[in-house]
C-alpha cells in the first residue's frame, strides 16, 4: 500500500511537469528557480561574511572599549558599554555633544604669541589662580601649533593649563547647575510639567531608561579639575600630540566608525581611530560623559558618591585609582596620573571657579 502511494505520487509529479513542458512552461519555471537561487546566494553571502568576521574578531580576544565615545562608535563593538540592564539611545545620550561639536569656529587659529598676549592683557596668571581661585573665562577652540616649540618645559605646561583649565571648569559648572536643579526637584513633593520634562531629558542624556533618581544623582557629578588636567596632559603630551593638534582630542577617546585620526602604527583599514572634535570644549564634555556613563567606571562613580555623602572633597588621588582600565598600561597609568598631579600641584585648581559670564553662574562662586 505504501509503495502504491509513492508510485502514484511520482506519476502525478511527472504528469505535472509534462503538462508544463506541453505548454512550454517548463523553461519558465526553471528560469524562475535559477533566479531565486542566485538572489538567495547574493543576499545570504554578506551575512555569512559578517558572521565569520565577528567570530574571528571574538576569537582574537577582548577589546578594551573603555575610552570609547559611545555615540560615535556606530558599529556594535560598544554594545553593553553602559551599566548592566541599561538600554540607551545613542542620539539622546550625546545630543548635546553633537550640537557642540557642530559649532562653527573661526577659520583662523590663534598663534601662541597672540594667546600669550591676550592672557597678559586680561591678567590671566596661574599664580593668581592658585591664590584667589578665580579663573578668567577665556575659552579657545583649539591649541596653537607653536605650543610644541616652547622649549621651556615649565612655561609649556603652564600655557597648556591656562588653555584647558577654563574648559574643564565650564563643563563642571554645567554639571553643578544641573545637580542644583536636580536636588531642588528631589526636595519637592510635587513637580511641574517643565521639571518632569527636564528630568526625562537628563535620564536620556545619562542613559537611565529606568528613570531611577538615585542613579541619576550618582552619574550627574563633576570630575575633579586636577584629575581632568592630569589625564589631558598625559593623553596629549601637554598639548603637543598629533591628536591634540589636528583633532582637538584632549583625552584620547576611541572610535571604530566615527570621524577620527588613525594612529600611525595602525593598519590602514584596521583597528580604532582617535576621535576628532571640532572644538576643544566638545572633547571635554565627551570625556566627562564617558566617565559618567561607561560601565568600566562604575566603581569610580560609586566612590565619588561616597565622598559626597561623607562631606569630603572629590580627591583626585583617590579617584584616579579607579581609572586603571582607561589605558592598556593599567596600574602604571594610575601611577603616572598621580605623579603628574603631585609634581605640578594640580590640586591647587580643584577649588577654582570660573568668573561668571552670566548671572546664573554668578551664584556658583
Amino acid at each position: 500500500m505504501q509503495f502504491k502511494v509513492k508510485k502514484n505520487f511520482r506519476y502525478k509529479r511527472i504528469k505535472v511537469f509534462k503538462t508544463f513542458d506541453d505548454n512550454n512552461l517548463g523553461s519558465i519555471v526553471r528560469v524562475f528557480l535559477s533566479c531565486f537561487v542566485v538572489i538567495f546566494v547574493f543576499y545570504s553571502l554578506p551575512l555569512v561574511v559578517n558572521f565569520t568576521s565577528n567570530k574571528m574578531l571574538n576569537s582574537e580576544g577582548f577589546i578594551n572599549n573603555s575610552k570609547t565615545v559611545l555615540a560615535y562608535t556606530l558599529d556594535k563593538q560598544t554594545k553593553g558599554s553602559l551599566d548592566a540592564n541599561e538600554e540607551y539611545n545613542e542620539q539622546d545620550l550625546l545630543v548635546d555633544i553633537y550640537s557642540l561639536n557642530d559649532k562653527e569656529t573661526d577659520a583662523i587659529r590663534l598663534d601662541a604669541s597672540t594667546i600669550i598676549q591676550l592672557y597678559e592683557d586680561t591678567g590671566y596668571k596661574l599664580d593668581d589662580i592658585r591664590k584667589n581661585k578665580l579663573v578668567k573665562p577665556v575659552a579657545l577652540d583649539s591649541f596653537p601649533r607653536e605650543i610644541k616649540m616652547i622649549e621651556n618645559t615649565k612655561k609649556r605646561k603652564e600655557f597648556f593649563i591656562q588653555i584647558v583649565l577654563p574648559l574643564i571648569l565650564q563643563e563642571n559648572n554645567n554639571i553643578r547647575l544641573d545637580r542644583k536643579r536636580l536636588f531642588n526637584i528631589i526636595n519637592k513633593s510635587n513637580n511641574t510639567v517643565l521639571e518632569k520634562k527636564w528630568l526625562d531629558k537628563k535620564y536620556k542624556q545619562y542613559g537611565i531608561p529606568s528613570k531611577d533618581l538615585s542613579t541619576l544623582k550618582v552619574r550627574m557629578d563633576e570630575v575633579p579639575v586636577s584629575l581632568a588636567l592630569a589625564q589631558a596632559a598625559k593623553e596629549t603630551g601637554w598639548g603637543t600630540s598629533r591628536f591634540a593638534q589636528e583633532g582637538n582630542a584632549l583625552f584620547g577617546q576611541w572610535t571604530w566608525s566615527g570621524e577620527g585620526l588613525k594612529p600611525k602604527e595602525a593598519e590602514e583599514n584596521e583597528g580604532h581611530k582617535v576621535m576628532k572634535f571640532n572644538v576643544l570644549q566638545a572633547s571635554v564634555r565627551a570625556y566627562q560623559r564617558n566617565l559618567n556613563t561607561h560601565k568600566t567606571y562604575k566603581e569610580f562613580r560609586l566612590v565619588r558618591a561616597q565622598l559626597r555623602d561623607a562631606g569630603k572633597p572629590l580627591d583626585s588621588i583617590i579617584l584616579s585609582q579607579f581609572l586603571d582600565e582607561y589605558a592598556e598600561t593599567g596600574e602604571k597609568y594610575v601611577q603616572i596620573l598621580q605623579k603628574i598631579i603631585k609634581q605640578n600641584n594640580l590640586k591647587d585648581f580643584d577649588n577654582a571657579r570660573l568668573l561668571p559670564s552670566s548671572l546664573e553662574l554668578e551664584s556658583l562662586i
